[in-house]
């Protein structure tokens, strides 16, 4: 009996931009190592070209040398990553990588223990909108639209689950820099729902497998070029 390949049915897709990828490690949790080399070894196994970068160092402990550790990577897009529980330091920090030409910011919400209604969350998401800076956000969205209302901000939610994704279209449709990562919008109809200049490839690499949200996008109803647009062409648009 032979192992079903999956790999078979992604066939010659390709992906430009990954638009969800973390270096470094969970210090509380079982998983891989995160170390650059090993992270850029994953995407290119999976004919991902290039990777949004954001560090978990900078997310959970050491915000200026993690980031600096992303800017210094070859052949990536740097994400800076601030600390929602510093929001005057986070406003600081996002000020530093606006001047060393960074052109999105990531918020860790939820490994924060931070919640959509938060002041420093408003405070931020004021900060990066008036820079003309895109955010890559975890969180609920049902909660985490909230605090980027209003603000003509260009925001990619990362963490949009199938089940939530009626609420996604919703707000989206009054907000035209809503956009959202595909990693778990799995369930049969969900990426010939979203308008495709709106969906992002994001794998969460290496701390998701990456061939799950490849597989989905191989095999949708999508067009061709919705398809190209997807797998890295709106990320591009966004991140320049």
């Amino acid at each position: 009996m032979t192992a079903f390949d999956a790999r078979k049915l992604v066939g010659d897709l390709e992906v430009t931009l990954d638009v969800d990828v973390l270096v470094g490690a969970h210090p509380d949790r079982d998983g891989p190592p995160g170390t650059p080399g090993s992270v850029l070894d994953v995407l290119a196994a999976h004919r991902i070209r290039s990777g949004a970068v954001a560090s978990l160092r900078a997310a959970l402990f050491d915000v200026p040398s993690g980031n600096d550790e992303v800017l210094a990577l070859d052949g990536v897009v740097p994400v800076g990553a601030v600390d929602l529980r510093d929001p005057l330091g986070a406003v600081r920090e996002i000020d530093r990588l606006a001047e060393l030409g960074v052109r999105a910011i990531r918020l860790f919400p939820d490994e924060q223990g931070v919640e959509a209604g938060f002041p420093s969350v408003r405070h931020v998401a004021r900060k990066a909108a008036g820079l003309g800076l895109v955010v890559l956000t975890g969180g609920d969205v049902r909660r985490f639209w909230q605090p980027f209302a209003g603000l003509e901000a260009t925001v990619v939610f990362l963490d949009t689950h199938f089940y939530h994704l009626g609420d996604f279209l919703v707000v989206a449709a009054d907000e035209p820099g809503f956009h959202t990562s595909t990693r778990l919008l799995n369930s049969p109809d969900a990426l010939e729902t979203v308008p495709p200049d709106r969906l992002l490839y994001g794998s969460r690499t290496p701390h998701y497998e990456p061939l799950v949200p490849l597989l989905r996008l191989a095999t949708s109803g999508l067009k061709p070029d919705e398809i190209a647009a997807v797998a890295g062409g709106n990320a591009r648009r966004l991140l320049g």
